[in-house]
């Protein structure tokens, strides 16, 4: 006689998420606790470089700074020597005293968006070494490995899947655990029992008991860095760039195209002579001169460039402006931005933090605290009680999968699964839309979710059919 399914109960959508949070946890735990261990270094990285390259990172002249084309100029002697086929492409001036002066080179072998950059003492000139840094923040060798086995495991494209994997389903796995905690709250005898650890209780409930304590503590933390680190995923990465697009939310750039007259003719203006003069064609490459980089940070300091922390970019072709930008990624940000047209020494185009929209804004500033740069070693501190939070209770998540095995039994027991048998009809189809929303959305969540989803719904088939318990 066939089986009939079971009623409808009150019940189902607590058990779907308890089952969901159990396979989650279960099957992208080693994915979530290797993000959040190297996240954790990665979160003391801006604060254990400046150790580790204290001697490319200090300056030991007590002199005056002298002009940048000095330094620009004897970081070419060196490279010329040591790297004879590297372009200089960004200058990062010494931000302060006691701090030496970054001329970077583009170099082939080197990562994307990675250069060389030579350090410069701004007192003497004196070349205090080279090394790779990458990034707009500036990522020496330490942070920059941390930061790639955090991101891919060295596996490229491929491995920014397991990133992904991770950072969504960290989120996913964190509403679906407050869900459960406002269910459990109502039965609760001691609400106080919900965020501090019952250390009365043993065995299973203990540990649970942590866990859920230890989720409720770093729940902000762990929605937070899912939120921050999806926009740097691979696919789910380019669906919110492609949002922020649509919406008009990203952040703003100078215009760097010069005019067809300013690009044709360089003789135009006191600055021509100096600068070689003639006429070159547009989109010919540009000849940059060591002189160039102090007149062009000139006109960007009296065109509202402000921080010490700043980069000047040189145009590649004679058709592009130069551009100066705030690089200060600590509060208060300072991120305005300058082109300078190098014929006539002028600003053709500028951008301030202002005019940042509001999600651009938020999108930097939450990115910045990601990288633990917005508020210094307070921000690196949280960072790392969140990441080692994240990874207890996965490890906590094991040991209760464990204490939950039937005697003799090799492995522990699953939540009780039927829950979209149990549910309504309008209860399963909501389900089933969410899961293919967050296929489109989050590609690698939307997928595993469906996978969960189908696996639960044929072993409850099974199940039925066969008679067979859990």
């Amino acid at each position: 006689m066939p089986s009939t399914a079971p009623p409808p109960s009150r019940g189902w959508y607590a058990q779907l998420l308890l089952r969901l949070h159990f396979l989650a946890g279960l099957f992208v735990g080693p994915f979530i606790l290797v993000a959040a261990l190297s996240g954790a270094v990665y979160a003391l990285a801006p604060s254990i470089e400046p150790v580790l390259y204290q001697h490319e990172l200090t300056a030991s002249s007590t002199a005056s700074a002298r002009p940048l084309a000095d330094q620009v100029a004897a970081a070419e002697r060196y490279v010329a020597a040591h790297h004879p086929d590297d372009t200089v492409v960004e200058v990062r001036p010494a931000p302060g005293p006691g701090a030496t002066t970054r001329v970077q080179f583009s170099e082939a072998g080197l990562l994307e968006s990675q250069t060389r950059a030579v350090f410069v003492d701004p007192g003497d000139v004196e070349v205090r070494g080279d090394l790779p840094v990458y990034g707009t923040s500036g990522s020496l060798p330490f942070r920059t490995w941390v930061s790639t086995f955090h991101r891919s495991l060295f596996l490229g494209d491929a491995g920014r899947l397991y990133s992904e994997t991770a950072a969504s389903w960290l989120g996913i796995v964190s509403l679906a655990g407050i869900a459960l905690k406002a269910f459990r709250i109502r039965r609760a005898r001691r609400k106080r029992d919900l965020v501090v650890p019952d250390n009365r209780a043993r065995g299973y409930r203990r540990t649970f008991s942590w866990h859920a304590a230890t989720g409720a503590w770093v729940l902000l933390g762990t929605l937070f860095l899912s939120a921050t680190g999806i926009t740097w995923s691979h696919f789910a990465g380019d669906n919110v760039t492609a949002l922020r697009s649509a919406l008009s939310w990203q952040a703003p750039t100078v215009d760097t195209t010069l005019g067809s007259a300013a690009a044709m003719s360089m003789s135009a203006g006191e600055h021509a002579e100096h600068h070689g003069g003639g006429t070159t064609a547009a989109g010919s490459p540009a000849t940059v001169t060591p002189e160039q980089f102090d007149e062009v940070l000139a006109v960007a300091r009296a065109s509202g460039v402000r921080a010490d922390e700043v980069r000047i970019r040189p145009a590649a072709t004679t058709d592009q402006a130069w551009t100066v930008e705030e690089i200060k990624l600590s509060w208060p940000v300072a991120m305005n931005a300058v082109a300078v047209d190098p014929g006539t020494m002028t600003a053709v185009s500028r951008v301030s933090w202002d005019d940042y929209p509001l999600m651009a804004k938020a999108a930097k500033l939450g990115v910045n605290t990601h990288m633990g740069a917005l508020f210094g070693l307070p921000n690196q501190i949280v960072l790392l009680l969140a990441a080692l939070g994240i990874a207890a209770m996965v490890v906590l998540g094991y040991v209760m999968w464990w204490q939950r095995r039937v005697p003799g039994g090799r492995v522990g027991r699953a939540p009780a699964e039927g829950a979209l048998a149990r549910a309504p009809w309008w209860g399963a189809v909501a389900v089933v839309v969410v899961a293919i929303g967050l296929a489109l959305l989050l590609p690698t969540v939307g997928v595993t979710l469906l996978g969960f989803l189908l696996v639960d719904a044929l072993v409850t088939a099974f199940r039925s059919r066969t008679g067979a318990t859990d």
